[in-house]
């Protein structure tokens, strides 16, 4: 018993093309040529005015908040209560330029008051809020 590989009765050569080798050396000229195409940068070339930096301006003032671990609030080494602290800021926040505000959490204060102290300060429109001090949380 012997396998028949093409028509049946017929010696003729097979015709057809191998197209497997012809299709692996298409893809790798297409990744070749894919990999040699140099990066397209979509960037947009504007010609922007140069701010003059102001001369003679002096920087904002600071406020130190500390919130020591008993949750006592200082505004500048003075204790103040939540209520307190509302109204400075409400005062504070109308200024021109707005004073920065430096909050510096004791490392072992709760969270809710540190939230708390933020809150009132986003309530009362403090725009310039920072935290000092992080490096104890290291």
């Amino acid at each position: 018993m012997s396998m028949s590989v093409g028509s049946a009765g017929s010696d003729e050569p097979m015709m057809d093309i191998n197209t497997t080798p012809l299709i692996d050396v298409m893809l790798v000229l297409i990744i070749t040529l894919i990999m040699s195409i140099p990066p397209q940068t979509h960037a947009t070339k504007l010609d922007m005015p140069q701010a003059s930096p102001p001369t003679n301006a002096a920087p904002p003032p600071v406020i130190n908040l500390v919130i020591d671990s008993d949750n006592t609030i200082y505004w500048d080494g003075s204790a103040v209560t939540l209520p307190e602290l509302e109204s400075r800021f409400r005062s504070q926040a109308n200024l021109v330029p707005q004073p920065e505000l430096h909050v510096r959490p004791d490392k072992w204060t709760k969270y809710d008051m540190v939230a708390q102290v933020l809150a009132a300060a986003q309530r009362n429109r403090m725009e310039k809020i920072g935290f000092v001090g992080n490096e104890q949380f290291m």
